[in-house]
């Protein structure tokens, strides 16, 4: 009887020996959590044990896992600053280190966000040398989320949070980079930004199964063979890269995605939203800021019309709230898929950020986007939003613009600036209804603000074709 009661003992000793406190994979040393504001932090343990935090900056917090061992707690934060220490106890104890408190962005897409600033072979980043040569800032931090996939919704992820170094930001996405390198210069707080993206990607692989499956989206998604798994099929990347990051405190987001959907622009015009919509949802901090950058020109082979899915995109700019789109009509390479000038595009994403989310004035946040048009006599004058003082082409010839009358054939247009204004005609359209810019494939934009910023392709019809 002595020996059964050693070995239970024994058992039970073993037992608790095996318990493990976790935390979820975002919750790592030099982290930067969002401030000013109650954030979850979350993990597992033993069913039914008390976890208790404490962060230095004064705040303390516990829970008691459930059932399954799982565990969450809201922690409050304080204004910026740091670097703090944040110390967890369950079953063990765990601490985390160099922790900041400041802006968190989680940066998201397809290849054009994940290209990095060392490039892709043959394909460069403009001035990517110098930057990642003066890249130190310890008020910089990134997580890279590694590269994964799963049919079902995954709980943890790999990837660590580290300072900006130029070690860490060689291999780290040039938008997302220089987004958060000029953020944190410009608002003077600590910046953490996430990425998870992946090349070559479709928005319908970043987006909740139960999202595409709804009938009411109006929309048929081909969910792919969940036998064979691959990048595309429906959800299996927000499953990997998206829901284990859920619910960590973050700012925003923004994302650099669409060129893989051209082929389906009329759907990416639903689904676009609807993967922003769910986002927002399953995080829960309401409808925070998700900018986004239009794709730029590229000579598309075999041809499709790549204006439609910049036209999508669009769209979403006016039907989602707090939504800003970062234009690239003037910076696209014909012979190229990834433009070389991301520190235009991360400077673009900025703007928006500072004037929209930083309530900076007196700055330009966006391009001009067409309004309004009048026909007077054979000629179509064109009005803008986001253009106060008129439009401009800078000494460019003014290109990409065609014409067309009640018989729906267009024509390429000549176009002038009068007085800040747009006027389009054609000698073949006498009687003109319906213009167009830039609606092609590629090419370089001509049309601008008086900030530079480049005006996206539109068109003024609806029609088919």
């Amino acid at each position: 009887m002595f020996r059964k009661h050693l070995f239970l003992i024994a058992l039970l000793i073993g037992a608790t020996s095996l318990a493990q406190t976790k935390v979820g994979s975002l919750f790592t040393d030099h982290m930067v959590l969002q401030r000013d504001t109650e954030v979850s932090v979350w993990g597992t343990d033993d069913p039914g044990t008390r976890i208790t935090l404490s962060a230095d900056w004064g705040e303390k917090s516990f829970a008691i896992t459930d059932a399954n061992g799982k565990w969450k707690l809201a922690v409050k934060t304080a204004g910026a600053g740091g670097p703090y220490t944040m110390e967890i106890k369950g079953s063990e104890k765990i601490v985390l280190r160099d922790v900041l408190l400041g802006e968190v962005w989680l940066c998201s897409g397809q290849s054009n966000m994940e290209m990095p600033m060392k490039g892709f072979n043959g394909q460069p980043i403009y001035e990517s040398n110098d930057l990642v040569l003066n890249s130190t800032n310890p008020e910089l931090r990134l997580f890279d989320v590694k590269r994964n996939m799963s049919n079902d919704p995954e709980d943890s992820c790999e990837g660590n949070w580290q300072q900006a170094t130029p070690e860490t930001v060689f291999n780290f996405s040039a938008v997302a980079y220089m987004y958060g390198s000029m953020l944190q210069e410009k608002i003077g707080v600590p910046v953490g930004i996430i990425c998870s993206s992946v090349g070559g990607t479709r928005v319908e692989a970043w987006t909740r199964k139960e999202i595409l499956a709804d009938p009411e989206l109006g929309v048929e998604v081909n969910m792919g063979d969940p036998s064979k798994m691959g990048k595309n099929n429906a959800s299996v990347l927000y499953n990997a890269m998206i829901h284990p990051l859920i619910p960590y405190g973050i700012k925003g987001v923004i994302w650099y995605q669409g060129e893989s959907n051209r082929n389906n622009a009329q759907q990416y015009a639903t689904l676009f939203p609807a993967m922003i919509n769910s986002w927002r949802e399953e995080w829960a901090l309401g409808d925070f800021p998700f900018y986004y950058v239009q794709i730029a020109p590229f000579g598309y082979k075999p041809e499709v019309n790549s204006a439609y899915l910049r036209e999508a995109q669009l769209h979403s700019l006016q039907h989602t709230t707090n939504t800003g789109m970062a234009i690239t009509m003037d910076i696209g390479d014909k012979g190229s898929i990834h433009p070389p000038r991301k520190k235009e595009v991360a400077k673009r994403l900025l703007y928006l950020a500072l004037a929209k989310t930083y309530g900076f004035d007196g700055i330009l946040y966006s391009g001009p986007i067409y309004k309004s048009m009048e026909v007077k006599g054979n000629e179509v004058e064109l009005s803008f939003d986001h253009a106060p003082n008129g439009v401009f082409n800078f000494g460019k010839p003014l290109s990409g613009f065609i014409i067309a009358g009640k018989d729906r054939k267009f024509y390429p247009a000549e176009a002038k600036i009068t007085r800040g204004k747009l006027v389009v005609s054609s000698t073949e359209v006498p009687q003109p209804v319906a213009v167009r810019y830039g609606w092609t494939n590629y090419l370089e934009g001509s049309l601008f603000n008086l900030a530079e910023l480049p005006a996206s392709s539109f068109r003024t019809d609806d029609w088919e074709k």
